[in-house]
């Protein structure tokens, strides 16, 4: 029998273990979770971002983001973003609204954007809602309208459980397995667990029931995808699970299988497992390796396998069932008649209503905008929104003979459910516009750039979307290493001047096989980035493939153009050029229309403020 351990070296221990911890730990370890709330509360009544000692805001800015605030970046002093969350992007009805007219009558900033005016929300990637120009002294009226209709911030940033992604049409169109019991159990009881809200990093959670992969698995720390197994002679419908995927850091991983098959009932205890696991165990030192993929990649599939059975899990896990791989669709680079590749137009529901797909460019929504699409949602619907990993809104529940006035409401021609290529393939990350580590603009380059590919870029007719994310930084909130075309913010020089620029790849994409872009053009100007996309896309337009297969004439996709084309090609393809493109914000990269502060500021964050912060 061992000896037990004495106090004093505990203390020894804790020492040791602090002393090896990044900072952030030992900030994390005197205040985190649930208790922050009460500071946030004693700050907004004391006179806000002045109550925070000058000295402590860094410490405190650390601690806020559990609760979904964000302090802005250089410039922005006292103003903050908040981040909502809502599990796999339901909102109710009334959730909506209650958020359009908060950020109507709350998230306003000292002047106009150029491009998007003020007073607006923007749709993250993970199914979700960002505000920003908060002020501190307004939290307390802010939560206490959200949450009186059910929509709350809590564990929405920091180094805890984000919002859990999943299928958006979850219990309205047909899943293989039902996934809504599942994400509402995590959301509840998992992120709900104030005992497990200091992770060593931010950790993703998807549940996918569909066969067509739109949860995305592949990109987060755990997923649950849809497979069936045949136990004591019964085809048993369930999950199968892989771990350790995400983007970032140009260190990309698609998650691997656990080789882990459980019943609908058991899949809960696994994921609380591993997040109990990694909680235990990952890594609290270095934050660029402290994420949940390197774990994984540094433990092997056996040994985390293993340790889940004999320490987490209190039944016999079954290896891995059959997935539905082979079949998925959503973002996997495939021909549209293949599936379903977003949740942009009209479906099909399994009660014989629809779903109305909006396509919103970039993910910005004006708050007189999204309150219309509110209203909209309870005019021809039943009020429920859901929001989709592509930054989209989708109206559900609207009955056939609704349709067709739905289809011709005004809002309808600024948010269509049949857009452009290019619009229905967008997405954007928040940029320099708010994010301290951001290099270059992206919204509101991104917007100008759709307008101009419409105009100036003719694609075959069968082309439905080119999937075009843009990510700021190699942080890659954007997602652009899963994209047809993925750009990341840089800088570059250009006539002796330093300059905004792009990294280009392509090849991205979801999937069977998920693949991440191959870098063609690196550090492009902003003003020759453009020309440089319009001449790839000219290239595949003239040179892909024809089937000859079908009666109706369709070519290869991007994704499968770009994997039949040899490196050095796509390279020349993608020759830079300057054009009548306009591109204004060129050498501020900090945004001009704002008035930032001359010199760097303690109190700026130091993390991204950004859709997957």
């Amino acid at each position: 029998m061992t000896n037990p351990v004495s106090s004093g070296s505990i203390v020894q221990f804790l020492r040791r273990w602090f002393a090896m911890a990044h900072k952030k730990e030992g900030i994390k370890e005197g205040c985190y979770g649930d208790e922050v709330r009460e500071h946030i509360l004693e700050f907004a009544a004391n006179g806000g971002f002045e109550a925070i000692p000058a000295d402590e805001r860094e410490e405190w800015f650390t601690r806020f983001k559990f609760w979904g605030l964000f302090h802005q970046r250089d410039g922005q002093e006292s103003y903050f973003m908040m981040r909502l969350t809502n599990a796999s992007g339901v909102l109710e009805p009334g959730q909506l609204r209650a958020i359009a007219e908060v950020a109507r009558d709350y998230a306003t900033g000292p002047v106009e954007n150029p491009e998007f005016g003020n007073g607006w929300l923007d749709l993250t990637t993970r199914q979700s809602v960002q505000l920003h120009w908060i002020d501190l002294e307004d939290v307390p009226e802010i939560w206490e309208t959200l949450e009186s209709v059910g929509v709350h911030t809590r564990s929405s940033g920091g180094d805890t459980m984000r919002n859990i992604s999943g299928c958006p049409l979850h219990g309205k169109a047909e899943e293989f397995v039902e996934s809504g019991p599942l994400l509402e159990r995590f959301e509840e009881e998992l992120r709900g667990d104030d005992e497990l809200a200091n992770m060593p990093r931010k950790f993703n959670i998807s549940v996918s029931g569909c066969t067509v992969g739109c949860a995305q698995d592949s990109i987060n720390d755990i997923g649950f995808e849809p497979a069936i197994k045949e136990l004591d002679g019964e085809r048993v419908r369930g999950f199968n699970v892989r771990i350790g995927g995400g983007l970032g850091g140009r260190q990309p991983r698609a998650a691997t299988p656990l080789d882990v098959f459980v019943r609908p009932e058991n899949a809960y205890a696994v994921g609380r497992g591993f997040v109990e696991l990694y909680h235990e165990y990952g890594g609290r030192q270095n934050r660029s390796k402290n994420r949940a993929r390197f774990f994984a990649e540094d433990w092997g599939m056996e040994k985390i396998r293993e340790t889940l059975q004999d320490e987490y899990v209190g039944f016999e896990m079954h290896t891995a069932g059959e997935d539905f791989r082979t079949g998925y669709t959503y973002n996997a680079g495939r021909p549209v008649e293949d599936g379903q590749h977003d949740h942009v137009g009209v479906g099909d529901q399994r009660d014989g209503r629809n779903y109305v797909g909006l396509s919103v460019p970039v993910g910005r929504l004006p708050a007189d905008d999204a309150v219309e699409l509110a209203d909209l949602a309870a005019e021809y619907g039943s009020g429920e929104v859901r929001l989709t990993r592509r930054q989209n809104p989708v109206i559900v529940d609207v009955a056939d003979d609704e349709l067709e006035g739905l289809l011709a409401e005004p809002l309808l021609e600024a948010y269509p459910a049949e857009p452009s290529p290019f619009e229905r393939g967008a997405m954007a990350c928040t940029g320099t516009e708010f994010c301290s580590i951001a290099l270059t603009e992206t919204k509101g380059r991104m917007a100008r750039m759709l307008r101009w590919f419409n105009k100036t870029v003719d694609l075959p007719d069968d082309v439905g979307k080119i999937k075009i994310h843009y990510s700021g930084c190699t942080a890659d909130c954007g997602q652009a290493m899963t994209a047809d075309i993925g750009l990341q913010g840089m800088r570059a020089r250009k006539n002796g001047e330093m300059v905004e620029a792009f990294d280009i790849g392509v090849g991205g994409g979801v999937g069977e096989d998920p693949s991440f872009i191959d870098w063609v053009r690196q550090r492009v100007p902003a003003d020759e980035a453009p020309g440089a996309i319009r001449n790839l896309l000219e290239a595949y337009a003239a040179h892909r493939e024809q089937s000859s297969q079908t009666e109706t004439a369709r070519g290869q996709t991007f994704r499968q153009w770009v994997d039949a084309t040899a490196e050095e090609q796509l390279v020349e393809f993608c020759e830079p050029e300057e054009t009548d493109f306009e591109a204004p914000y060129m050498t501020d990269g900090k945004q001009a229309w704002y008035p930032f502060a001359e010199a760097g500021s303690s109190a700026a964050s130091e993390t991204p403020v950004s859709s997957d912060d």
